[in-house]
């Protein structure tokens, strides 16, 4: 890391890695227990989703004003307050779930205590990633910045890797189900250290803008590195460009496509930790179930890395070919999923669907960004983000709801999603019309 760039040394890199990575492993390390703990609470299913669905939704709509503060307040403050609100959320979860589970509250009131400090997580959490990100850029030279932003960038999908693979290795005795969280709490605490002590908050050398992160989940994507060197300087002589609208015939077709693909991932995520326990038969074992429930997961995030630093890399799909072939991948994955009876068909199924939506989604963010020209990159990276995370909100209840009713109705949606998108994409999805042309 040393010569990535000679304006930030190793370990101050190793500290912004640092806070890039347990946002996203302790939020998924907790999607790999929650469905075991709601079983071992007797909570409904669809209650277990919606708790992740209202972190979700309050990282959607705190991300952009976190990301304006840090150029207002500083980025090692607001990095400082999103690992801060990690740290609580994780803290107080972790407590009131273990209150719970020993019998000291009652299953509902533990539930709602438990959205509550949820809270603490998507409303402040938002801020450390493009505080972490804007730091980076506005300390290194241009011709280094992509690989720097890289480096910090990966580690969000670094850590939907590591979060379910650890994670049920904190399932404790005494603490048990809420180990994990716990265990993330202290970690949290560590990483703000760390970045109280080694990371100095100088005058930055050049001026950036942070990337809003999309909220973090397991076979999720890596955020995004990209940062243009000249971000944030503007021709004052230029025309004042037209404001770039949903409605605009140019990204409409990549919104859709990113809609379509984002809910059927999203319901996957939502249901698939209920699946296993229903189809292992664990609910009477929750704590087998967690360790499964991360097994399952870790295999997916592992497939989504594989395609996006692997095939990605190496095929060089155009963004029209990566989401019609990762629409396919995912539509089959999602199929042999809702019809697998054990662990080795689950894990076949949810690792090909992660891998197709590992295709998927960074060709939609591409050919989201090619569509129009350099002066509308900023709103439509504002667009896409606004894609990606609200598809967190109510597609995984939505999901878990009909998974209840019929689990093949629930992955019938999945799967219909991604086969329409690939049917109606083959003939919307082009980048040939005139007006992608940069002036």
């Amino acid at each position: 890391m040393a010569t990535l760039s000679r304006s930030i040394p190793a370990d101050r890199m190793a500290v912004l890695f640092a806070v890039m990575l347990v946002a996203a492993a302790g939020n998924t390390a907790m999607q790999s227990i929650l469905p075991a703990i709601g079983a071992k609470l007797h909570i409904p299913d669809v209650w277990v989703s919606l708790a992740f669905s209202w972190s979700a939704l309050l990282w959607v709509m705190t991300a952009p004003y976190w990301a304006r503060q840090s150029d207002r307040r500083g980025r090692k403050a607001l990095m400082a307050l999103g690992v801060v609100g990690f740290m609580l959320s994780m803290a107080f979860c972790g407590l009131a779930l273990w209150a719970g589970l020993a019998g000291y509250l009652a299953a509902g009131t533990t539930f709602i205590i438990f959205a509550l400090f949820r809270s603490l997580y998507g409303g402040l959490g938002s801020a450390a990633p493009p505080a972490v990100q804007a730091y980076v850029a506005s300390r290194t030279d241009p011709e280094e910045r992509t690989q720097a932003l890289s480096l910090v960038s990966s580690s969000f999908g670094l850590g939907t890797v590591i979060g379910p693979a650890i994670g049920p290795l904190f399932i404790l005795p005494f603490v048990g189900l809420s180990g994990p969280l716990l265990v993330f709490a202290l970690i949290g605490l560590i990483v703000l250290i760390m970045l109280r002590w080694r990371l100095p908050d100088d005058v930055p050398r050049f001026a950036a803008r942070g990337a809003i992160a999309a909220y973090p989940t397991a076979a999720g994507s890596p955020a995004s590195a990209s940062n243009d060197s000249d971000d944030g300087m503007v021709d004052s002589d230029a025309p004042a460009p037209t404001p770039l609208r949903w409605t605009d015939k140019r990204v409409r077709p990549w919104m859709l496509a990113g809609l379509y693909g984002g809910q059927a991932q999203a319901m996957m995520l939502g249901v698939i930790g209920f699946l296993i326990l229903d189809r292992l038969e664990l609910r009477p074992r929750p704590d087998e179930g967690a360790a499964m429930t991360g097994i399952v997961l870790m295999a997916g995030a592992f497939a989504t890395l594989l395609s996006q630093w692997g095939l990605i890399p190496l095929l060089k799909p155009s963004a029209r070919t990566a989401v019609l072939i990762g629409a396919a991948l995912g539509a089959s994955g999602l199929i042999i999923t809702g019809v697998a009876q054990d662990l080795h068909g689950i894990v076949i199924g949810f690792a090909l669907a992660s891998l197709g939506f590992g295709l998927f989604r960074p060709g939609f963010t591409a050919g989201a960004s090619l569509s129009v020209p350099r002066r509308d990159q900023g709103s439509v990276a504002g667009m896409t983000a606004s894609i990606n995370g609200s598809a967190y909100i109510v597609s995984p209840a939505i999901g878990v709801l009909l998974y209840n009713w019929h689990p093949m109705v629930a992955y019938g949606l999945m799967a219909g999603f991604c086969g329409w998108l690939v049917l109606w994409g083959w003939s919307a999805l082009r980048l040939d019309q005139p007006e992608t042309k940069s002036p």
